[in-house]
């Protein structure tokens, strides 16, 4: 229930204070929850499940969401039509995009938190090999792998191939609310 709760949370916008406040508990009961070092009653988990305007069982869920993350293999990507080009995801249209090639850290080189941020992201290995990690699920992706996921799920990358790992990131931003892309 931890990895799921702080997603849901995440997803909804609150903040510890304000999930605690809505349900009547307080902010470290909830981080407690958060982190798998409690377990919350029957009550307030029907309390967290109200506040964040799911049903209770998706709190207790364990199966990854089918549509959070989508892995194309570089073995099954298509060729384009430009020679040396592929396909290997897309995006919705309307959204604005900010692109940019990563040298993800090793992994014992580099210990920090994952982030998670508004709208969704394509991930493209360009060389080596990588660990993705998406709240508690971990893929590990090769040259010619993408990974497109909802980033407001919790997430990391780092290198499993040392400094040979480069990764072409697309983020593309959810639009405000009453605010049109052209």
């Amino acid at each position: 229930m931890s990895a799921k709760l702080k997603l849901l949370r995440i997803q909804a916008k609150l903040t510890l204070e304000e999930l605690a406040d809505a349900t009547d508990l307080t902010r470290s009961y909830v981080s407690k929850i958060e982190r798998g070092i409690a377990t919350p009653s029957i009550g307030a988990a029907l309390r967290l499940a109200g506040a964040l305007g799911v049903p209770v069982e998706s709190l207790f869920g364990s199966e990854p969401d089918n549509d959070s993350i989508m892995i194309v293999r570089g073995t099954f990507s298509k060729k384009a039509p430009a020679a040396g080009s592929r396909v290997v995801a897309g995006t919705s249209p309307g959204h604005r995009m900010l692109a940019f090639v990563l040298r993800p850290a090793e992994a014992k080189a580099r210990n920090y938190p994952m982030s998670h941020h508004e709208g969704e992201e394509i991930l493209y290995v360009l060389s080596g090999s990588i660990a993705l990690q998406l709240a508690g699920q971990k893929e590990v992706l090769q040259a010619g792998d993408c990974a497109h996921f909802n980033s407001t799920v919790p997430h990391k990358v780092t290198s499993l191939s040392g400094r040979d790992a480069q990764v072409l990131i697309v983020i593309a931003p959810r639009e405000k609310a009453g605010k049109k892309t052209r």
